[in-house]
């Protein structure tokens, strides 16, 4: 399976951007999940983030909040989640990126966590609530298995601190676009421009801006403003949690999204 770097060097290389969708395991059950992880990988996604459900979601909105709610109420568990990805990854183009807070992995602990998760076949970590301060205790263990560990940059944090995570943070860097937790947003905050600027001076790692962003124009906004890849969470949540249609309509917004983000 391929590294998520590996990825971004391969889109480079041919001038592209990548298209990284979120979607919550386990809504509305994990059946559902697998095969929405199959649509996403064959009509569009580079890269795909998927998100542990998680009772206390601090970084969530209410879509995304929701949607751990019910995959939470269905039964869903961790051991589950990886289960699934044990199958499912093989299959994909994509690679996997999980997205979990930090409270799980501490219940297991961070090696056996990193270990199990490699194992499963995901190759990628967001955990929205480890500070950069505390990073160092999951990005050199995860190294030495092959996990990269991805951090954020808050569109509040000064330039010199923004250094300080993209010098640390593995397979790309993470530009949240606004303040608050995730959500759909009319418009991207126009700091993002400065952003993405701003880092382009200190680090040649990727850049992939996420919070916010719903709409094909949205994505193409962030990628005229030099980014190297749109994630795209709570419109994704939100379009497979409809009750009839669901993986219909995420395989038609994502075939939407990658178009609008192509470099011809």
């Amino acid at each position: 399976m391929i590294s998520v770097s590996a990825r971004f060097e391969e889109l480079r290389a041919r001038g592209q951007s990548a298209l990284i969708p979120f979607i919550t395991a386990g809504d509305p059950n994990l059946e559902t999940t697998a095969k929405a992880l199959r649509i996403l990988d064959q009509n569009g996604a580079d890269l795909i983030e998927l998100g542990v459900p998680y009772s206390d979601p601090l970084a969530d909105g209410p879509v995304i909040q929701a949607a751990a709610t019910r995959a939470l109420q269905n039964g869903t568990t961790l051991t589950q989640v990886l289960d699934l990805v044990r199958v499912v990854a093989p299959e994909l183009r994509s690679p996997i990126i999980l997205f979990t807070y930090y409270n799980p992995i501490l219940n297991i602990g961070v090696e056996p966590f990193l270990s199990k998760i490699y194992e499963a076949g995901v190759r990628g970590l967001v955990v929205p609530d480890l500070p950069l301060e505390e990073s160092h205790v999951l990005l050199e263990p995860a190294k030495a298995v092959g996990i990269e560990v991805i951090l954020l940059i808050a569109p509040t944090s000064p330039m010199e601190r923004c250094a300080a995570i993209a010098a640390q943070s593995q397979g790309f860097i993470y530009v949240v676009s606004a303040t608050g937790v995730t959500g759909v947003r009319s418009e991207v905050a126009k700091g993002v421009k400065t952003m993405i600027e701003q880092l382009r001076v200190i680090t040649d790692k990727p850049i992939a801006v996420g919070f916010g962003i719903s709409q094909p124009e949205q994505a193409r906004q962030v990628i005229d403003w030099n980014a190297d890849g749109a994630i795209v969470g709570s419109a994704m949540v939100k379009r497979l949690a409809e009750p009839d249609g669901g993986l219909h309509a995420i395989a038609e917004f994502t075939k939407t999204l990658k178009q609008s983000i192509r470099r011809d």
